[in-house]
């Protein structure tokens, strides 16, 4: 793994974007303060400056890989946040698409974003914010949690760091080999798919919902079961999770 430490950026993801021709593969791009950090479509992300681990991973895919299974990249890499949780004693499941859940609450977001180039996928910028030291939110979002509130101590963020880029070397390693053992694996820790009827808003419908998760598809569609035995399949932001 490369790393560039930058101290301040409006957002690593724009950072490793504007720079992809100087960058080497796999380099982890961090930054102690983010300006205008960035979520899935537009979203904001709070993270207090020195505490939390905030990071884009530029890399260059396999050109294996074809741009209809770029979904598997997704699972791969917050498969790889939640390994590394895992390894600091934190309890932590996938939200699809690509979020991480401790209980009900959110550790961390994740924007992943791909440049094509025909068939195959010139590059892609992986995004990250973890929430890590902050003890405090005070933005309006609903539910964040960060490892210092379910722990109970600060955590070194250096060493937590190579953590992460281990784990996400060890999961992107595999891509464009095996992608059905890693699909059932993030399957078996998505947040809510026990099999469970939860809420739900359908977005396109304009409708509350009560569904349970039938799948995920490779291309990163989910299924949900209605009550009453009905199913619906759903691209991103199309669907919301109720809390």
């Amino acid at each position: 793994m490369n790393y560039l430490e930058l101290e301040e950026t409006a957002s690593t993801n724009t950072y490793a974007t504007q720079h992809a021709g100087e960058l080497a593969d796999m380099t982890m791009v961090t930054a102690r303060r983010q300006s205008a950090g960035r979520g899935q479509r537009g979203n904001s992300w709070e993270s207090e400056p020195g505490r939390n681990l905030t990071f884009s991973l530029f890399f260059r895919p396999p050109r294996s890989l074809h741009p209809r299974s770029q979904f598997f990249i997704s699972e791969a890499v917050a498969l790889a946040i939640a390994d590394a949780l895992a390894g600091r004693g934190v309890e932590a499941m996938v939200k699809w698409p690509n979020d991480i859940y401790c209980g009900d609450r959110k550790i961390c977001g994740i924007l992943i974003e791909h440049s094509l180039f025909g068939d195959h996928i010139r590059h892609t910028v992986a995004g990250a914010g973890i929430n890590v030291n902050q003890r405090e939110f005070r933005s309006d979002a609903p539910n964040p949690v960060s490892m210092v509130q379910l722990l109970g101590h600060d955590t070194d963020l250096t060493a937590f760091r190579a953590e992460v880029a281990q784990a996400l070397e060890r999961r992107l390693s595999v891509l464009g080999g095996d992608t059905e053992g890693p699909h059932r694996e993030y399957l078996s820790r998505l947040w809510r798919g026990d099999g469970g009827m939860y809420p739900f808003r359908d977005v396109r419908a304009g409708e509350e919902i009560e569904a349970t998760i039938d799948g995920v598809a490779p291309d990163g569609t989910l299924r949900l079961r209605l009550r009453d035995g009905s199913v619906r399949d759903y691209a991103f932001k199309e669907v919301e999770f109720r809390l």
